[in-house]
């Protein structure tokens, strides 16, 4: 049987693909799809049926190599050798996993119909948030007492970013199924969760979307600002609706109203003390500006260049913050120079591979392109790059970003493997 009748008669590879979504909220389980494909891309190429020229692929490897090289050139100088050649291991999955992807999504179809299922999947976690949002439970039980957790649980705080990042699924899908209204009341229905997530993150990540997909329905600087002015006012009234009706958005809103005084204090306190944990990225990234301490060694190096008084400072385990919640900074302060130039070079490879695509391949790309300029935005916080959970959500997007642009124009052009 060739790989095409394989992949056509037994969807098996585009399910495993998106099992990785579905157990994403159930901790270490979105691993086991995520090892099933990399292992198979593995035994594909060892037959010869995963060739190198296959559309999608070349993109896929070029942008691992930049994020894998990153990785392994810092362990020339790790503070924590054991902790970065562990990581650097692990992100070995990655780069079989997004051939697989490739593989398994090379035909349009395939490929639509897992961006379907992926828009079906986040809406049931956007209808489960608002459960919670009105009655205080969910899925996965109560709130947080700052903010709503939806599917991942009280003790799980990712949502809003996660929410923020895969929204361009739910609102692309409105959009051609149901116009400009269908877009507009998408955007609108995704705002309160995003916004009761209490992520601030999240609330930049999804202006983020929202600007972008404004743009592309305006192409005109006027009409463009008329309805940014429109979102301002209707995210406006949102606020002002959920700061008198939700002690949560309450809470969340008077922290990071606390900026608003101006004192250091103030700032690195509405920031959940952000301020402190750059400084310390800056100082570790000075001391160590080619390779960096390593990735995953943030919290390893953070007690040698923190300030003495620094809260994050776990003086009896002799560790710091986790890692730089910012991505230029943990780049420049794990991986160094090099590794941020390595990443700056994956960026350009992603965005010429988009310039050089057919405008189908461009419309099949759009919303894992979206949710991975969200994802990236440097002029807002972010969870870390190199760990196991937002690495995997990172390499996820990558695939399908990487499948899109490759896959063909109909079944019928593309040749088996």
């Amino acid at each position: 049987m060739t790989g095409a009748q394989a992949g056509g008669r037994f969807p098996w590879a585009a399910l495993c693909v998106i099992a990785v979504l579905v157990l994403l909220p159930v901790g270490r389980l979105a691993e086991l799809p995520l090892a099933i494909g990399a292992a198979t891309a593995l035994l594909l190429a060892a037959r010869g049926r995963l060739p190198l020229h296959q559309p999608g692929l070349p993109l896929a490897l070029a942008l691992f190599a930049a994020y894998g090289l990153a990785a392994l050139l810092s362990a020339a100088a790790a503070v924590q050798p054991d902790k970065t050649w562990s990581t650097i291991a692990s992100v070995l999955r990655f780069g079989p996993f997004a051939a697989f992807t490739v593989w398994a999504l090379r035909r349009p179809g395939d490929l639509r119909a897992t961006g379907l299922a992926t828009a079906a999947i986040v809406l049931l976690w956007l209808i489960d948030a608002w459960v919670q949002i009105l009655t205080g439970h969910g899925v996965a039980g109560m709130a947080e007492a700052e903010r709503i957790t939806g599917i991942f649980g009280a003790d799980n705080v990712k949502f809003g970013p996660v929410l923020a990042t895969l929204s361009p699924f739910v609102l692309l899908a409105a959009r051609d199924r149901f116009g400009r209204g269908g877009l507009a009341v998408a955007m609108t229905l995704v705002l309160v969760p995003v916004l009761m997530a209490g992520s601030r993150s999240a609330w930049i990540a999804y202006a983020v979307v929202c600007g972008a997909l404004a743009w592309r329905e305006t192409r005109r600087w006027p009409a463009f600002l008329a309805l940014g002015a429109a979102a301002v006012a209707l995210v406006a009234g949102a606020v002002l609706v959920l700061w008198q009706v939700s002690d949560r958005f309450d809470a969340r809103a008077d922290r990071s109203l606390r900026a608003l005084e101006g004192t250091a204090h103030a700032i690195d306190e509405a920031s959940a003390g952000r301020l402190a944990i750059w400084r310390t990225a800056l100082a570790m990234s000075a001391d160590h500006p080619w390779t960096g301490v390593g990735v995953r060694g943030f919290r390893h190096a953070y007690p040698h260049y923190a300030a003495g008084d620094d809260r994050f400072v776990d003086r009896e385990t002799g560790t710091g913050a986790a890692h730089a919640h910012q991505i230029v900074l943990e780049l420049l302060s794990e991986t160094g120079a090099t590794g941020l130039l390595l990443w700056l070079a994956g960026s350009f490879v992603a965005l010429r591979a988009w310039h050089r695509a057919a405008p189908p391949a461009r419309h099949r790309a759009l919303a894992p392109g979206l949710a991975l300029l969200a994802m990236v935005f440097p002029l807002n916080s972010h969870l870390a790059f190199y760990s196991a959970w937002w690495g995997l959500l990172f390499w996820w997007l990558i695939a399908l970003y990487a499948a899109a642009l490759g896959s063909g124009e109909d079944d019928a052009a593309r040749p088996d493997p």
